[in-house]
């Protein structure tokens, strides 16, 4: 029966594979060029079948074979960039929130959010929600508060809900409160083991307060960038101490209170595919994992696949990388898009994440230590606001690849990296750079049918197929 029922779906989804091919006799074509001469336009020409013999590189997608399903494309929304955001008017803001996170023609349609549990580095001030005076302690969590952020990252966040209901929340702490770790610093330190059950409380209330709120928290991750003490806020946190943290205190705290939220392991550089794998690989702390998430300042894309070859039922997800205020848009473009975008969506990515949506003329705020070179999506300064190079690495995703896409086959050829995928709607589309020095010309072939295009060196684009 059950090979029964394989056959009869797999056979299925050939048809609706063989439809939509049938189906497409053209191509959209949207471009962002490296020189910012074009920014996110449709192509004026699609593109028709060619039957004429070709010697060109060949993308070849086949809509047959499939991999991970997509949950989204966004940002990090940092307490400074509500903050600067709330600067805007309240027209000029909505219009901001509208193109940000809406579905319309002139919409980008950014589908997920990472955010801070107390503030990160690029919030004017460190705080936590229960920061007490010296040598005073809260484990019951009788003083918590989410004061810091009710002026402005609350209310951004329930505009953001009413624009897009569905879009999915990450929360990651950059520290723990002082008065829990082992230096009496929001810079480094680790957690003291006495207070693991105190803090596992803090997310719990955490949690609690943000849904009362009305702002659903999907996921959470126990420590961004463990292994990085020299932030501010920032803390240390070692696998084994995650583990531990998972397993006694935080999973069976969520699990007890009946949230649903998932835990996410990790939460940094490529270059550690091991302690994900690590806390994985102990049975009675994977049962409340759903991933692992990753940066990649340091290390390879290719370590998610390791992660996902060791475990292959859990998520990887993609969760921060910067543009800097001394950066190039071309070389930014080209490496992101290679790398971040379509280097984690073929490495078993369920999301793109760039780091900082919003920042100010002058890359803040930003706390005593924090990133004062992290460029934002966008710049707000004197209600104006200015799409940077992070705006239009996500939006080529984001704005076609609704949540629930799949990602299919296509193979890389040349300098042309790029990622496939089928929407809910039964779309096509794909992904693509021109990672080489020279104008590059190739073929997409889908099934029978084989669409010329070309792409100059550093130019990005997304292909849609649409159902007639």
């Amino acid at each position: 029966m059950i090979l029964k029922r394989t056959l009869i779906a797999a056979f299925g989804f050939s048809l609706l594979a063989q439809a939509v091919v049938a189906q497409s006799a053209e191509v959209e074509m949207w471009l962002t060029k490296g020189d910012r001469s074009v920014l996110l336009e449709k192509q004026r020409n699609a593109l028709s079948p060619t039957s004429k013999h070709s010697e060109l590189l060949r993308v070849k997608i086949d809509a047959s074979k499939s991999f991970q399903s997509i949950d989204g494309f966004g940002y990090t929304l940092t307490g400074g960039s509500a903050m600067v955001i709330n600067r805007l008017p309240k027209v000029a803001k909505a219009q901001l929130l509208t193109e940000l996170f809406g579905s319309g023609r002139d919409s980008i349609g950014i589908s997920y959010l990472r955010i801070s549990i107390g503030s990160s580095d690029l919030d004017e001030k460190t705080f936590s929600y229960n920061d007490m005076p010296p040598g005073k302690t809260d484990p019951k969590m009788t003083k918590f508060n989410l004061l810091p952020d009710r002026k402005n990252l609350i209310p951004i966040l329930k505009e953001i809900l009413k624009i897009n209901p569905n879009i999915k929340i990450m929360a990651s702490p950059w520290s723990a409160p002082v008065w829990m770790k082992d230096k009496a610093s929001t810079i480094g330190g680790s957690l003291q083991p006495n207070y693991y059950h105190a803090y596992a409380r803090y997310f719990v209330k955490y949690l609690e307060q943000m849904k009362v709120a009305g702002v659903p928290i999907d996921a959470v991750t126990p420590q961004n960038e463990p292994l990085h003490d020299g932030n501010n806020p920032s803390m240390l946190m070692t696998s084994q101490q995650q583990a531990t943290f998972i397993k006694d205190h935080l999973g069976p705290a969520l699990q007890k209170t009946g949230l649903h939220t998932k835990i996410v392991i990790y939460d940094h550089n490529c270059d550690k595919p091991e302690y994900a794998i690590n806390i994985l690989n102990d049975p009675e702390t994977r049962r409340y994992i759903d991933g692992s998430a990753f940066h990649l300042y340091k290390g390879d894309i290719a370590a998610m696949s390791q992660v996902h070859d060791a475990h292959p039922d859990k998520k990887l997800f993609f969760t921060e990388q910067y543009t800097s205020s001394n950066g190039e848009f071309e070389g930014d473009l080209k490496w992101h898009f290679k790398n971040v975008v379509i280097g984690s969506l073929r490495n078993w990515s369920v999301n793109v994440l760039e780091w900082n949506l919003a920042s100010d003329e002058f890359f803040r705020p930003h706390t005593n230590q924090g990133c004062y070179m992290c460029q934002g999506a966008v710049t707000i300064a004197a209600g104006k606001v200015t799409r940077n190079v992070s705006y239009y690495i996500i939006a080529h995703a984001s704005k076609f690849i609704p949540a629930g896409s799949v990602r299919i086959s296509s193979n890389t050829v040349g300098e042309i990296h790029n990622a496939a995928f089928r929407t809910p709607a039964g779309k096509l589309v794909l992904l693509a750079v021109n990672d080489g020095p020279k104008r590059s010309a190739f073929h997409i072939e889908l099934g029978s049918n084989s669409f010329p295009t070309e792409l100059d060196p550093g130019s990005v684009a997304t292909y849609i197929w649409e159902k007639q």
